[in-house]
């Protein structure tokens, strides 16, 4: 069965994640990396795919500072640096799209990071991200209603 693109860009983008954090190498060297040297098909990306995965890789880490946060107030008992590094990255890939990309559904984020989760880590992993999911969306979605609340009032 042939990979959805986006799907595939998201895969992508956890690659190139993880090799970020366990290389220690920044966000634009990793994707050239990726794209140049580690790209498991014959035939190269397509240009959505290469876009949409580098977009969300640069646009995580650009986020980071208000993705981290929003990790560890939903977690009760672990920081984001100590989680597991693909669960780590996979939260905050599906976080940052999240807070970004309005035009995709919460549930459709969700249940693509979940499809990551079942790909690449375990299945106490999924049931894990989609606890956490639940609860960023919720507090997104909260954060969200108390700023338009805000600007409706002049507040």
């Amino acid at each position: 069965m042939k990979k959805r693109p986006r799907r595939r860009a998201r895969e992508s983008a956890l690659q190139i994640l993880y090799q970020c954090e366990v290389g220690r190498s920044d966000v634009e060297q990793a994707i050239t990396t990726f794209f140049g040297f580690q790209w498991p098909d014959a035939d190269p990306p397509p240009e959505l795919v290469r876009t949409f995965a580098s977009d969300l890789a640069r646009d995580t880490v650009r986020q980071l500072p208000a993705i981290d946060p929003l990790i560890a107030d939903t977690t009760e008992r672990w920081r984001p640096e100590r989680m597991a590094v693909v669960d780590r990255m996979i939260l905050r890939i599906a976080t940052c799209e999240l807070l970004r990309d309005a035009n995709t559904p919460p549930a459709v984020v969700i249940n693509e990071a979940l499809e990551l989760a079942r790909t690449f880590s375990t299945e106490e992993s999924v049931k894990f991200i989609n606890g956490m999911l639940d609860g960023i969306r919720r507090k997104i979605a909260d954060k969200s209603t108390t700023t338009e609340a805000t600007d409706t009032t002049g507040g």
